[in-house]
């Protein structure tokens, strides 16, 4: 009976470490996670199904779906993938199985991110053409990431010192104190760490 208990267990926590995608892509589940590519269509950053995108401490990770052309690597492990700088610009290459290399810094567009964690700009694939992070028309589109602000902060000082399962027990010691606090604070106006659960 023990070791069916424990085959439970393991088997339990396979499920769940596979149903957790660390993703920090369209916060508010408001379908601000797409980009559009001329030549193959929409870029879905923060897909129903597999591992999304995360951008946190000056890498971009994660899995981009395109109906058309699959899986999008942004952290592929040759050309050192997709990083950002202090001013939230991206460069490096995200590398699609069925398309080859996507730049993140072409000479002509580029990408960045607003401090409200907009994307914007334009990315460069050899066989694909240029993909756009947003745009208001003929169809209104965009990608956000989250990033750790006054929203944040406001939900924070609502549960200061309570007890009990709360978004804002960031080290999940069942109550909201300063070391929770200190998490907010490093995370200051930066993109939000994996299973931000503030949003």
């Amino acid at each position: 009976m023990k070791s069916q208990i424990i085959i439970l267990i393991v088997i339990t926590a396979m499920f769940i470490s596979t149903n957790i995608f660390a993703q920090n892509i369209d916060p508010y589940n408001d379908g601000s996670k797409y980009a559009y590519g001329e030549n193959v269509g929409w870029f879905n950053f923060k897909p129903t199904q597999g591992n999304g995108v995360t951008l946190h401490g000056g890498k971009v990770s994660g899995y981009a779906w395109q109906e058309n052309i699959g899986w999008i690597n942004l952290s592929p492990a040759s050309y050192g993938g997709v990083t950002y700088d202090s001013g939230w610009n991206l460069s490096g290459y995200a590398w699609g199985e069925n398309v080859g290399w996507i730049k993140f810094n072409p000479n002509y567009g580029g990408v960045t991110i607003d401090k409200a964690g907009n994307f914007s700009g334009w990315a460069w694939g050899e066989n694909i053409g240029w993909i756009h992070f947003s745009s208001t028309a003929p169809v209104n589109y965009r990608v956000i990431a989250c990033v750790v602000g006054f929203e944040d902060l406001y939900h924070f000082s609502q549960q200061w010192l309570m007890n009990g399962i709360l978004s804002s027990d960031l080290n999940h010691s069942n109550h909201v104190d300063f070391v929770d606090y200190s998490i907010l604070a490093s995370d200051w106006l930066d993109f939000c760490p994996d299973n931000w659960s503030l949003n």
